[in-house]
């Protein structure tokens, strides 16, 4: 009986230790408040645009009182307003300089989405897509040495097109952008003449071409200017119907159509084990240009912008957990609505990373959302494929085939009424001695517990958009 009661009591002490443990680590973070309404702003890169105003709708089925209202300025907005503090949030397809981080300390990088940047062209001779170019052309392009359709080096890998005598208009952002930092750092990787004269920035010392502001002014543009070529996200030139190249890929062994699948490949030859922690530096990611038959070559990221002391840029608690529980679901739930629109969905290793980002914001030095005792206590993080079976006490499951010899030995107590009080009057005395000797005892068994739950995996940084 004794041996009976101690294991009885050893169970429901591990629970209690259990208990708290769980109900700390919450996989969600708090939902809005129902009886407040909450404005969420935010701005920045256009090349998003279509997946956060889709976002923006969705999420408002699910809270009708948060409302999101995202500025599509660009990445250059987006940046100077973040650090501003103007905005809750800012968005950039640029991860931030070694500048402008240290104008805005304390910057998560939360990647919301995949995208890609087509070379999209409207030449009345070519009415559909398919055009072959190389990132060397296309580089040649841009620095006003082929002016020409039918330029030699145009016509040589397009055989079966004849190529018309007509000008290239090349037309570029001129704005602040984010695809132009992902176009100019392909670019850069393809050509020795335009990394030495142009360089990688989200504005750049054009050689040639004509500006317009936004993704949407490049596509009209290009779209409604015969013998045009400009740089566009694919949900912009899919939206407004436009033919685009295939790029060759950076084996050289082939002429790929930018698409889910290509651009999927690309990330995949990218080991997203090595992207940096959201708090680290983000300056040298970039996924252009990847190796693999099938990559498409010019595939990237894009960031929300977010400080770690939320209080920078929002006014209250409830407010900071509105804008971390849409956050949060954005970069899981709600990348169910990327391949309608042409966005590869994050895989889940880089919504583990942004999560993790996430539950390291605090609002006047109290965190936000729990996820995890141990994350918050600093340590490092868990590899999301096998976070959840980490998190769970080992020790319990096997413990609990032995509550079932007490079933039976209950009956083995038939004594008269008398007997059975005073039974249970020295048992309870018993207990409450044994709980204060098992709390002892258990306290040790349970201490090594957070340390096996929480394996530290090492994001190591790497170089990427």
């Amino acid at each position: 009986m004794k041996k009976i009661l101690s294991i009885t009591l050893s169970l429901i002490l591990m629970a209690s230790v259990f208990v708290p443990l769980s109900a700390s680590a919450a996989s969600w973070p708090e939902p809005p408040k129902s009886d407040k309404t909450f404005a969420i702003n935010g701005a920045g890169a256009t090349f998003p645009y279509p997946l956060i105003d889709t976002w923006r709708v969705e999420y408002n089925k699910l809270h009708p009182n948060v409302n999101l209202n995202y500025q599509s300025i660009g990445s250059g907005g987006g940046v100077k307003q973040h650090t501003e503090r103007t905005v809750n949030f800012g968005a950039s397809d640029a991860p931030l300089t070694a500048a402008e981080a240290n104008l805005a300390s304390g910057t998560l990088h939360i990647p919301e989405a995949i995208g890609s940047v087509v070379m999209a062209y409207y030449l009345p001779e070519v009415p559909k897509s398919g055009l072959k170019l190389t990132g060397e052309i296309v580089a040649d392009i841009y620095l006003g040495k082929i002016k020409r359709w039918n330029d030699p080096k145009i016509a040589e890998l397009n055989p079966e097109t004849k190529m018309p005598d007509r000008p290239i208009l090349v037309t570029r952002r001129s704005d602040g952008s984010g695809t132009t930092y992902v176009f100019t750092d392909y670019l850069s990787k393809v050509s020795k003449e335009w990394a030495a004269k142009v360089g990688v920035g989200k504005s750049v010392p054009w050689p040639t071409g004509v500006g317009a502001a936004g993704n949407e002014g490049v596509a009209w543009a290009t779209r409604n200017t015969k013998y045009a070529i400009g740089y566009v996200e694919l949900a912009y030139a899919f939206q407004n119907g436009m033919t685009y190249a295939y790029l060759q890929n950076a084996d050289k062994t082939k002429f790929i159509e930018p698409n889910l699948e290509s651009v999927f490949a690309a990330v995949s030859a990218f080991d997203v084990d090595q992207l940096p922690k959201a708090e680290a530096d983000w300056s040298k990611v970039s996924i252009t240009n990847a190796p693999g038959a099938n990559s498409y070559p010019i595939a990237s990221f894009t960031y929300l912008l977010l400080y770690e002391n939320i209080d920078r840029s929002v006014k209250s608690m409830d407010e900071a957990k509105a804008l971390i529980h849409l956050v949060h679901w954005m970069i899981t739930d709600g990348q169910k609505f990327s391949k309608p629109l042409l966005y590869d969905p994050l895989p889940p290793a880089v919504q583990e990373l942004g999560k993790q980002g996430l539950a390291r914001i605090t609002f006047n030095g109290e965190t936000v959302w729990n996820y995890g005792s141990a994350k918050q206590a600093g340590i490092e993080p868990i590899k999301s494929d096998t976070a959840d079976k980490k998190t769970e006490p080992k020790k319990t499951e096997p413990k609990k085939t032995e509550t079932k010899k007490t079933e039976p030995k209950k009956t083995e107590t038939k004594k008269t009424e008398t007997k059975k009080t005073e039974t249970k009057k020295t048992e309870t005395k018993k207990t409450e001695t044994k709980k204060t000797e098992t709390k002892k005892t258990e306290t040790k068994k349970t201490e090594p517990k957070p340390k096996t739950t929480t394996k530290p995996t090492t994001v190591k940084p790497t170089s990427s958009n």
